[in-house]
C-alpha cells in the first residue's frame, strides 16, 4: 500500500474518534442540562405543592383545636337541631337552641321552680317531668336515651313531653362541657336527679355501665352543681336495695345498708356517701329517695309485671321465682301516681344550698326516704291479678331464686316521708295494674282474651 494511502487512513480514523469524542461531550452536557431542569422543575412543583397545603390546611395544632371544638360543638348541639357547618348558622342554630331551653326551663306560676330532670326520658323522670309542668313549673329534661331497654318506647315518652312543652337536651352525665352550658345558660332552682343505669341482673353482664352512670355520672353532676351560683337543691333516686340482706322489717332509714347484694345496689349506696360528702364540704342541699318497686302506664319492659304481661299474652312459660328455704317471693310494689308525689313533696320541701362559688357558707339539708307502698305482695299474687285482667291463664314456673343480687322481701317504712312532706300512698296493686294493664294494650295494640271473647258474644248476638 502507498504512503499517501495509509496517512489518509490515519487521519480519518482519527478524524471519527475525535468526532465520537464530541458526540459524547455533548451528550453529557445535554445530559447534565437535562438534570438541572429536571431538578429544578421538580423543586418548583414540590414548592407549589407545598405552598397549596399551607393555603388550604391549617398548622397541625389548629387543625386538632378545630377537630376538638367541632367534636365539642357536636356533643353540645346533639339534640340533632344543627347540621350546617358554617360559623354563621351555627351561631343562630345555638341561639335557637338556647331559646329553647330557657322557656322550656322557666315557670308560668308565680314563685314556681326551675327543675332539671335527668333521665327525663325514663319511667319515673318522664311522669314526674308532666306534673311539675302541669302544674306550672320550668322542667327542662336530661337522657342519652340508651339501649338498656326499647329505646322506642323513650322517644314516645320524649313525644308525650314535647306535648307539654317539656324540651329533653340530649346528652350523658359525663359530658361536663355540655352540663356546665346548661346551667350558665338557666340558673336552676332544684335539680331532680333520676338519670341511672339501672337493674339488679344486668350488673351481672355489664358492671362498668353501673359505675359510669351511678357513681361517675353523679359525681360529674355535682361538680358541676358545686360550681353554679346559685347552686340548685337537688333531690336524686337511690334505691330500697341499697338494704341488701337486711332482716328487719318493714325497712327503715335508721337499719343498715352496709351489706349490699348486687352492684346495682352497691352503687346507690356509694351514691348516697357521695351525696353525705358534697353535702359536708360544699354545702349542697340533696335529698335521697329510696323507691320501692315502681310500676305502672308507660313502665320499664325490664320489670316482672312488665314482661310478665308480655309473656301471658304470647302464651310463654314465666319463671316465679322462691326463695331458698321455699317461701314465696314479695315486693312493696309501688304506683308510680305515687312515688311522682313523693318527688314532688320532696322537691317542695328541699332547702336552698348554702354554697357559693365552690365553697360552703353554713350547714345545709341532708335528707334520706323510703317511698313505698308498705304493702308486701307475693309475686304469686301479681300473676294471678294479670291473669285475671288480661283473661289468659299463666304457664308458670316455679323455682328456686338466683344468687344474683335479688333480695326475697321488701318492705317500706315511710312514717319518716309521711312526716316531712305528707307522703301517703293511696293505690293498691289490684287497682294500678289495671290502669297498666289498659295502657300496656292500648300502647301494643293488643286485644285482651277477655275483650275478644265479649266482641264475640256479642256479634254471635
Amino acid at each position: 500500500m502507498p504512503l499517501s494511502a495509509t496517512a489518509d487512513t490515519s487521519k480519518t480514523v482519527k478524524l471519527e474518534r475525535y468526532n465520537s469524542y464530541l458526540r459524547k461531550i455533548h451528550s453529557t452536557k445535554v445530559l447534565n442540562a437535562s438534570s438541572k431542569v429536571l431538578f429544578r422543575a421538580t423543586l418548583l412543583v414540590a414548592l407549589l405543592l407545598v405552598l397549596l397545603f399551607a393555603i388550604n390546611y391549617p398548622p397541625l395544632s389548629d387543625s386538632r383545636a378545630a377537630a376538638a371544638h367541632h367534636l365539642h360543638r357536636r356533643s353540645f348541639l346533639s339534640t340533632g337541631l344543627f347540621s350546617s357547618s358554617s360559623s354563621s348558622s351555627s351561631a343562630s342554630l345555638g341561639a335557637a337552641w338556647e331559646k329553647r331551653v330557657r322557656q322550656s326551663s322557666t315557670a308560668k306560676r308565680p314563685h314556681g321552680l326551675s327543675v332539671l330532670v335527668t333521665g327525663a326520658a325514663g319511667f319515673v323522670g318522664s311522669h314526674c317531668s308532666i306534673a311539675l309542668k302541669k302544674r306550672g313549673d320550668g322542667v327542662l329534661g336530661f337522657d342519652n336515651f340508651n339501649d338498656y331497654y326499647d329505646p322506642s318506647l323513650k322517644r314516645a315518652r320524649q313525644q308525650l313531653l314535647e306535648k307539654q312543652q317539656v324540651f329533653i337536651v340530649e346528652g350523658d352525665l359525663n359530658d361536663g362541657p355540655l352540663l356546665r352550658k346548661l346551667f350558665d345558660v338557666v340558673p336552676f332552682t332544684h335539680v331532680l336527679h333520676l338519670a341511672a343505669q339501672a337493674g339488679v341482673r344486668y350488673a351481672m353482664k355489664n358492671p362498668q355501665s353501673y359505675i359510669s352512670s351511678n357513681i361517675a355520672g353523679l359525681v360529674n353532676l355535682l361538680e358541676v352543681a358545686k360550681a353554679a351560683n346559685p347552686q340548685p337543691a337537688i333531690v336524686w333516686a337511690s334505691s330500697s336495695s341499697v338494704y341488701g340482706l337486711n332482716t328487719e322489717n318493714p325497712f327503715s332509714e335508721e337499719h343498715r345498708t352496709d351489706q349490699p347484694a348486687s352492684l346495682y345496689a352497691a352503687t346507690k349506696k356509694a351514691g348516697e356517701e357521695i351525696a353525705h360528702t358534697y353535702n359536708h364540704i360544699y354545702g349542697l342541699s340533696l335529698t335521697g329517695l329510696r323507691f320501692f318497686t315502681v310500676y305502672g302506664p308507660w313502665g320499664r319492659p325490664d320489670m316482672a309485671y312488665f314482661f310478665f304481661t308480655k309473656d301471658i299474652l304470647h302464651g310463654k312459660s314465666i319463671d316465679i321465682y322462691r326463695t331458698q328455704d321455699n317461701q314465696e317471693v314479695a315486693r312493696d310494689f309501688t304506683y308510680i301516681d305515687d312515688i311522682v308525689k313523693g318527688c314532688v313533696g320532696a322537691l317542695d320541701t328541699a332547702e336552698k344550698s348554702t354554697g357559693s362559688g365552690g365553697k360552703k357558707r353554713g350547714p345545709a339539708m341532708l335528707r334520706v326516704y323510703n317511698l313505698g307502698n308498705t304493702s308486701p305482695v307475693p309475686v304469686g299474687r301479681l300473676v294471678s291479678i294479670l291473669e285475671g285482667l288480661l283473661g289468659t291463664k299463666a304457664k308458670k314456673h316455679l323455682i328456686k331464686m338466683p344468687r344474683n343480687g335479688d333480695v326475697p322481701y321488701t318492705h317500706a317504712n315511710v312514717s319518716l316521708a309521711y312526716r316531712d312532706f305528707g307522703y301517703k300512698p293511696t293505690t293498691d296493686l289490684a287497682a294500678g295494674l289495671r290502669k297498666f294493664v289498659k295502657w300496656y294494650v292500648g300502647y301494643y295494640g293488643i286485644q285482651p282474651r277477655v275483650k275478644r271473647e265479649n266482641s264475640h258474644a256479642e256479634d254471635s248476638a
